[in-house]
């Protein structure tokens, strides 16, 4: 359905962060040390008239957990289940899969086709996601060049990660005591 180098939608729901008042889900300014009652609020919330509050002033509630449609991500590399050298490139020959070290933090081992995208995604993991053909119509240079990694990072990501797989951790720290009988 994809294809590399192409431009598509990325479709979820946030992380949820719960109730927040104004100065952490509105970034308000905090009031002055000796304000009586609180002083993370916002100090003023309207005029009199208009009688109501307005819907443009900030007020706390749910901060996370929204639906939202990042634009415009490029897909860098498309993965099949069971490749073991799906992430070996022209300047880095060492066959080895997509999942890091000891798996992903959160997520575990990687087992079916996978999309590799540049930058972030919206939600936690596992949370599902959506993706769609962009909507809009590439011209500028940077949507349309193509792009070939030099180098995929397959390290642990729990902790400093050293290697880059289990036969190259071997080779460094040789016979270990614990596979001796």
């Amino acid at each position: 359905v994809f294809a590399k180098d192409e431009q598509i939608d990325v479709i979820g729901v946030t992380k949820g962060q719960g109730f927040e008042g104004v100065t952490t889900r509105w970034g308000v300014t905090r009031l002055p040390r000796k304000t009586h009652r609180g002083l993370r609020k916002v100090a003023c919330i309207g005029s009199w008239h208009p009688a109501r509050v307005s819907t443009t002033v900030p007020r706390a509630g749910q901060d996370g957990y929204f639906h939202r449609t990042e634009m415009n991500k490029k897909i860098y590399r498309i993965g099949k289940k069971g490749d073991e050298s799906s992430c070996s490139t022209e300047a880095d020959l060492t066959k080895k899969g997509v999942t890091p070290m000891g798996g992903f933090v959160r997520y575990g081992e990687v087992n079916e086709d996978w999309v590799m995208v540049k930058g972030a995604v919206v939600g936690v993991k596992k949370r599902p996601l959506v993706l769609r053909k962009s909507l809009m119509k590439h011209s500028a240079r940077k949507h349309l060049e193509t792009i070939d990694l030099k180098f995929i990072d397959t390290s642990s990501k729990l902790g400093h990660g050293r290697f880059q797989t289990d036969e190259e951790k071997a080779k460094f720290l040789g016979p270990l005591a614990s596979k001796q009988n």
